[in-house]
């Protein structure tokens, strides 16, 4: 297949004050989509999609062709991925078409694409960071656009007045038509997670025409059925004060499950598939009841004998092209730590109808297979292991998924992971790079059972070969003696644990270079506190001494406070055609920070650029590849011009090749309203706040809205060349009240956050 590609660009600025600019453009012309990649089996249709671990499935028409295409949501990092379908009638034709993911507004957790106003196109319902639903109407017109429709959460009637439809982030609800009249409805738990709710969009009955979100909840046990609180055991025949004996008094139940609701038996009413989280089957409840007033008789416990060891979500989607919906089904699991990942897409084909399927297994790896997928966590390193003059690539990982066990009580799911190395071996040529899989554990390294393995590589006893340490999440490293003889291919044999008593904490991720340039390799640590750790070389070639100088190297700090109490920070030095040294790193919350002034200033701060962009469509964007990001960088088809890998906790890389020129001003850039920030204080608050915004942007008006937690807007404001609003607020009741700024231009780039008025 086409594969559609990224393609870095960076140029050098020099001046009295220079700086260094990267910039990215997408780039879609076969003309460079040539960097290929083979596994043992066949070539990689879409090798640098970023890797899966916890998808959602939606069909959508990106491109306005009329075919439906493929989006895809990993919940780990919130990452996008987009595909064109070629439509070629029973067939799976997919190709990766990265450019439309910047048309769709920032999501989180989890993402259903529906069309609720009955125009042929699919909308966005998405989670609110308040616990609800977000909507986005699909306003495409030439091209794929959308408009946000509701914020804070969408409301229903509930009693006597509108209020939150309450979806936590850890539950998938069922947002389909349930009654047949035309209109779509809500599913979800309700707040315990026992009991279903139903919440009935009111479109057709008020107005005759499906265009409008008007809910009420009309049924406080949707299907008469009941979930354990303390397990996935599922009760029939039960509603509220009914078989109360079934539920404990537990406050500290588990939460979380995902809905596919369609007909299984074609009796035009709405079955369950039911997954849980913590556990690894789909649950089959069938309706016996009607499409006005569902009732489950019976239940299959271990439908289509799944097993995707936690909270496995099965959706619906016509996947090869006959007009019968396939079942996708993949983790939800909200923890990072349960997913099957290199094989967590398991597709079921569809032989009998849509409303009456019948499923047949094809593969648990989905896409997985035609991309480079390391399981969880993937870090490059260039090496040239065979010295035939090409870099190869070597990837680290948290681990690959192992086995899974639950605690003493039965309750909560635990799973391990074990670190291994891939090795990607060049076979192309010094202009014309390509790659082929050698093999999933180079070196090995399985063995010492580790995880979070991150490698790095220097000659570290001067014999003229290059020899291998490995950082890990122990925070401590391994010393790997390369045994080869010179000019032949890399032998690594283990020769020390806790190499020179090294240790940083946790999540070790070493990288070796001359950063002094004394002509000693120095050693530069990563962390998980998102700080660099320099060790100077105070020995020699052949026996280097790595002595602590700093744990702050240039001040650089990677963690967002906002996001996580930690940095994952993966350092990725490297000289430009200047010889002058620059630095990407890796973080936890997914953002690659570019730094510069390296030179001479190791005692110093180093430079934060904001010149570290992707241009789609000549419009700048921060790369942001999901989450727990690691970068290599190196020119690789001796153009002049580097080229990126970057990788993600997905287990997946993105290739960036360079170009000679950037196809926009470096000014837009500043007019990129994505790095917009403000706070509120004093929060808590009694008479007044101050909400101070950054990053603006220089056209368009700021607005600022202040909702209640019904949804009700209780003030408004908009505002030109100001960077700090002041409000009084003596005159609203106590309560917490969610305040939101957005810019006019720009419906999409709506922020949040929380204000609590003590009175």
């Amino acid at each position: 297949m086409f594969i559609k590609k990224i393609v870095i660009l960076l140029f050098l600025l020099f001046s009295f004050c220079t700086k260094a600019q990267l910039y990215f453009t997408e780039n879609n012309s076969a003309k460079n989509n040539s960097v290929k990649v083979n596994s043992t089996e066949d070539i990689y249709d879409f090798p640098w999609t970023g890797g899966m671990n916890s998808c959602q499935f939606s069909e959508i028409d990106l491109n306005l062709d009329g075919i439906m295409d493929l989006f895809v949501f990993d919940r780990y990092g919130n990452r996008i991925m987009t595909f064109i379908n070629g439509g070629t009638p029973d067939s799976v034709d997919y190709s990766y078409a990265p450019q439309y993911k910047e048309k769709f507004p920032k999501l989180y957790d989890w993402v259903i694409l529906a069309d609720y106003n009955a125009d042929g196109k699919q909308d966005i319902f998405t989670y609110s960071n308040f616990g609800g639903i977000l909507v986005y109407q699909n306003v495409s017109d030439g091209e794929l656009k959308f408009e946000s429709m509701v914020y804070p959460f969408l409301t229903s009637l509930q009693g006597t007045i509108y209020t939150n439809i309450l979806v936590t982030y850890a539950d998938y609800p069922a947002i389909t038509d349930l009654d047949n009249d035309g209109d779509l409805d809500i599913l979800t738990f309700w707040g315990m997670g026992a009991f279903v709710e139903m919440h009935k969009n009111l479109s057709m009955e008020k107005y005759g025409v499906p265009d409008s979100l008007d809910f009420e909840k009309t049924d406080n046990c949707w299907g008469h059925f009941a979930e354990n609180e303390e397990s996935n055991e599922i009760t029939l025949d039960t509603c509220f004060g009914i078989k109360e004996n079934i539920f404990s008094n537990n406050k500290d139940r588990h939460s979380g499950s995902t809905f596919l609701v369609i007909d299984l038996d074609g009796d035009d009413d709405k079955d369950l598939i039911l997954g849980d989280v913590d556990y690894p089957n789909l649950m089959k409840l069938v309706n016996g009841g009607t499409s006005d007033d569902a009732y489950m008789i019976s239940l299959d416990t271990a439908f289509l004998s799944i097993w995707q060891y936690s909270m496995p979500l099965a959706t619906y989607v016509d996947i090869n092209n006959d007009s019968k919906k396939d079942m996708l089904v993949s983790p939800f699991v909200p923890s990072m730590f349960n997913s099957r990942n290199y094989k967590s897409v398991i597709l079921y084909q569809n032989s009998g109808e849509n409303n009456y399927p019948v499923f047949h297994y094809k593969t648990d790896k989905f896409l997985q297979d035609e991309m480079i997928d390391v399981g969880s966590g993937a870090y490059p390193v260039f090496f040239d292991y065979d010295n035939d003059g090409l870099k190869d690539i070597v990837i680290g990982n948290y681990g690959y998924y192992n086995s899974s066990w639950y605690d003493p009580n039965g309750l909560i799911l635990y799973s391990d992971f074990i670190s291994k190395l891939a090795l990607f071996k060049n076979t192309g040529t010094a202009t014309d790079p390509s790659f082929m899989l050698m093999t999933r554990d180079f070196a090995d390294i399985s063995g010492l059972e580790l995880t979070g393995v991150v490698p790095a590589f220097a000659d570290l006893d001067g014999d003229g070969d290059d020899d291998m340490l490995i950082g890990n999440y122990e925070g401590n490293l391994y010393y790997y003696k390369n045994s080869a003889l010179i000019g032949d291919t890399a032998e690594f044999v283990l020769e020390q644990i806790n190499y020179q008593d090294i240790n940083v904490g946790n999540f070790s991720a070493p990288q070796l270079i001359d950063l002094d340039k004394d002509g000693l390799t120095d050693l530069i640590i990563g962390e998980k506190k998102g700080n660099l750790n320099f060790y100077k070389n105070t020995g020699t070639h052949d026996e280097p001494v790595f002595t602590f100088v700093t744990d702050s190297l240039g001040k650089v700090n990677v963690t967002d406070y906002s996001v996580s109490y930690n940095g994952y920070s993966v350092p990725c030095f490297f000289q430009d055609n200047d010889d002058k040294y620059k630095l990407i790193v890796g973080s936890e919350q997914g953002k690659l920070f570019y730094f510069t002034d390296i030179d001479n200033n190791l005692d110093g701060k180093f430079t934060e650029s904001d010149s570290l962009f992707q241009i789609i469509d000549s419009i700048p964007f921060s790369i942001d590849e999901g989450i727990r990001t690691a970068a290599a960088i190196a020119d690789l088809n001796n153009d002049n011009y580097f080229d990126l890998l970057a990788g993600n906790f997905a287990g997946g890389l993105k290739y960036f090749s360079g170009i000679d020129s950037p196809p926009v001003s470096p000014g837009i850039i500043e007019n990129n309203f994505s790095n917009l920030s403000f706070k509120i204080f004093p929060n808590p608050a009694k008479e007044e706040i101050n909400i101070s915004l950054k990053n603006l942007p220089d056209k368009g008006k700021i607005i600022m809205k202040i909702f209640d937690m019904t949804g009700r807007l209780m003030n408004f404001g908009s505002y030109r060349n100001i960077d700090l609003i002041k409000m009084n607020i003596s005159k609203f009741e106590k309560g917490v009240y969610i305040v939101e700024i957005s810019l006019s231009t720009d419906k999409l780039t709506g922020q949040g956050r929380k204000l609590l008025i003590i009175g």
